[in-house]
């Protein structure tokens, strides 16, 4: 499998949790993310409640005027895979939208919780986004949806949430809370993997648990993708841009994705 540029691997940065009210600290802390984000010259792709089209549309501008992906995470973070399927169709009208009022595209969507639920491909097909990124590993086709997932042992919170203690033993060989610094030290090393292996990786950070990872440790990491980029073996991208060049080439990734039915939410 190559991708563009003929790198091995690729990558999506994104970020996840803008908010649901108007006392968010992640919207506070977005002007700060933005900055290193350009200092580093990477682009990401931002998962952000639809909510926030009402209680703060200049975020959602600027995260777009910097250059970046505005995505889906359904309309006030609801659990995706327990709502019913009319309630989903609902959700995702309400929310693409409401960005659409504000000048933005929705191309795909992150289910809160990481399952899509009965039917969940086809009802993004009927909304007309391009893609999805549920819990699972690979990158795939089905029936026309792009499928980008996210393993929990690459997402920030995977360190704390309880429901996600199994993961945390298979990363570290326990189920206690890890800390930033370990957390960090293991992206390192599967970045380094992804590298070696080619494939796909997608790494999943809140902007509520920025404070948690530290400034020195997301300019680390920011580092390491910028120097994986430049090196030519790894093609760092939007979601939307990474779903397009597998739709481009739809027999080369079909049934390429495996779910995953492990979810936050217990």
């Amino acid at each position: 499998m190559e991708w563009p540029g003929g790198a091995r691997s690729a990558l999506c940065l994104s970020f996840d949790n803008l908010g649901v009210d108007e006392a968010s600290s992640a919207a506070r802390a977005l002007p700060g993310l933005l900055k290193r984000l350009g200092e580093h010259d990477l682009k990401a792709t931002f998962f952000a409640e639809g909510v926030n089209a009402e209680l703060d549309p200049g975020a959602l501008r600027g995260i777009g005027a910097a250059g970046h992906e505005v995505a889906y995470h359904a309309w006030r973070h609801e659990t995706w895979g327990e709502m019913t399927a009319a309630a989903r169709r609902e959700n995702l009208a309400h929310g693409i939208d409401a960005f659409a009022t504000l000048g933005l595209e929705t191309a795909g969507l992150r289910p809160p919780g990481g399952q899509l639920g009965q039917d969940g491909v086809g009802l993004l097909r009927e909304a007309g986004l391009r893609y999805a990124s549920p819990a699972g590993e690979g990158a795939g086709v089905e029936d026309g949806i792009a499928l980008l997932p996210f393993q929990w042992r690459h997402v920030d919170a995977t360190c704390l949430l309880p429901p996600l203690a199994p993961v945390r033993e298979q990363m570290h060989g326990s189920p206690d809370p890890l800390e930033p610094a370990a957390f960090l030290a293991y992206l390192e090393g599967e970045i380094g993997r992804l590298e070696r292996e080619g494939g796909f990786l997608s790494i999943v950070l809140h902007l509520p648990l920025l404070d948690w990872l530290g400034d020195d440790r997301l300019d680390a990491l920011l580092g390491r993708l910028t120097e994986s980029g430049r090196n030519g073996d790894l093609w760092l991208a939007p979601c939307a841009e990474v779903a397009g060049h597998v739709l481009a080439s739809p027999s080369e990734f079909l049934g390429k994705a495996k779910l995953d039915t492990t979810s936050w939410a217990g």
